[in-house]
């Protein structure tokens, strides 16, 4: 029971931080793309994607997005051949950037990103074998990153932000104890968690094709204060599992990506981003529960995560451009080079990705089955007017991985498949 108990808390971490169904969902272009835009300065999301980029965007802009989730968990019991299955609703993950500068072509930019790089609800169907490991696991987690950004030279940006992340957890259990009825106990932990961070970025123009991006996100060290855990166990049991309160500190792994994008004309541009990500921070978990027992003590377990490695790489094609004859769409920048922009722009992007899983055999769980991952991707785009557009995406994923948990020792085969289609709205002015 005491063991049974622990694994409930360490589960708490696993979903916060492995991947999961999250993937970079934080801007549409670049969704569309793989979700590869380190080096490429498409719209406002390049403050997130790499704020060094963001000085070349000649506008003040404000993005709104979203990118809801449809995914599905299929598990196979190496035992009994059973199948069970999740019914999670569908994850909410959103984007809202403001990028703004103080005159044309300014060379200093300010902006504010506000994401959900973390967060998901899985649910498994009543009954499920599992039960006593998870029934349902809700979390939400929101980055704040006020950001600047400021152009060097007319090749060279630099920019970054600060990142306060707020989040909340609710994890649900059943308990093998039953009451007088043959009811199961169940468990109940709730918090809320804050954490801060930073993200900094560098983009480089090397030539009038290629361009090169370095972004820097930190790791963000999530405290959780005062949790509440609550039990439903029969009376006699009370004083074993009390309701109470705990603490906690659970690691969000740094990102280093290093990305490229090539013009090869007016209408085509390929990109391409790797990711080296610092899954080693979750090494080990720790948990201090305010009042222990006999069944329910503080813990510290190895989890023993490893850094892994992750590549995306897409293209744009503007499959139609139209300009209006008028002189109101031209710019004109500090070296006196009128620029025109589209009055419309249909653009077509694809790609794809492949993802090292960080999580090592004997670790997998129900939260997070989690495995190698490729993914492919499609999106499109379109300017109404000089000042409104639309962007739209589609992502899809499907995984699969046998594994047995040294802890739990639950044993089977994990099938997950997610459908993510995305679309945000700007506005520039």
């Amino acid at each position: 029971m005491r063991v049974l108990f622990q694994l409930f808390f360490l589960f708490l971490a696993h979903n916060l931080i492995a991947q999961g169904f999250q993937v970079n969902f934080q801007g549409q272009k670049q969704q569309g793309m793989g979700c590869a835009g380190t080096a490429l300065p498409r719209d406002a999301s390049s403050l997130f994607y790499n704020p060094g980029s963001a000085v070349f965007l000649n506008e003040n802009s404000v993005i709104v997005g979203g990118t809801p989730v449809f995914a599905n968990v299929l598990f196979i019991d190496s035992a009994s051949n059973g199948a069970y299955r999740t019914n999670s609703p569908i994850g909410t993950p959103f984007s809202v950037y403001g990028m703004f500068q103080a005159k044309s072509s300014a060379k200093l930019k300010f902006g504010i990103a506000i994401n959900t790089p973390f967060g998901s609800t899985i649910q498994y169907e009543d009954g499920w074998i599992g039960r006593f490991a998870l029934t349902r696991l809700s979390l939400k987690a929101i980055f704040i990153q006020p950001t600047f950004a400021y152009r060097i030279s007319d090749n060279i940006g630099i920019g970054g932000g600060f990142v306060i992340s707020k989040g909340s957890v609710n994890l649900q259990k059943d308990l093998p104890i039953q009451d007088a009825n043959g009811v199961y106990s169940h468990a109940e932990l709730a918090g809320k968690a804050i954490g801060i961070g930073y993200n900094f970025g560098i983009h480089l123009n090397a030539n009038k094709k290629l361009n090169i991006g370095i972004d820097y996100r930190s790791k963000i060290n999530m405290k959780v204060n005062d949790g509440e855990v609550t039990f439903s166990v029969p009376n006699s049991l009370s004083a074993n599992f009390p309701n109470g309160n705990f603490t906690s500190s659970l690691p969000l792994p740094s990102v280093l990506t290093l990305g490229a994008a090539l013009k090869l004309n007016r209408s085509l541009t390929f990109v391409v981003d790797v990711n080296a990500v610092g899954w080693k921070v979750y090494d080990t978990l720790s948990f201090d529960y305010k009042q222990n027992t006999s069944s329910l003590s503080d813990t510290k377990s190895a989890r023993c995560y490893k850094n892994t490695f992750a590549f995306r790489g897409g293209m744009e094609w503007v499959a139609l451009r139209c300009y209006s004859k008028s002189a109101s769409n031209e710019i004109m920048t500090e070296d006196a080079v009128v620029t025109k922009i589209p009055l419309h722009e249909l653009l077509v992007r694809c790609g794809g990705g492949f993802g090292i899983s960080p999580v090592q055999n004997g670790y997998v769980t129900p939260e997070t089955p989690d495995a190698n991952r490729a993914y492919g991707t499609i999106g499109l785009g379109y300017n109404f007017n000089l000042k409104t557009g639309i962007d739209l995406s589609l992502y899809y994923t499907k995984i699969k991985r046998a594994d047995t948990n040294i802890e739990t020792q639950i044993s089977g085969t994990y099938t997950t498949i997610a459908w993510c289609p995305g679309i945000s709205f700007y506005y520039r002015w």
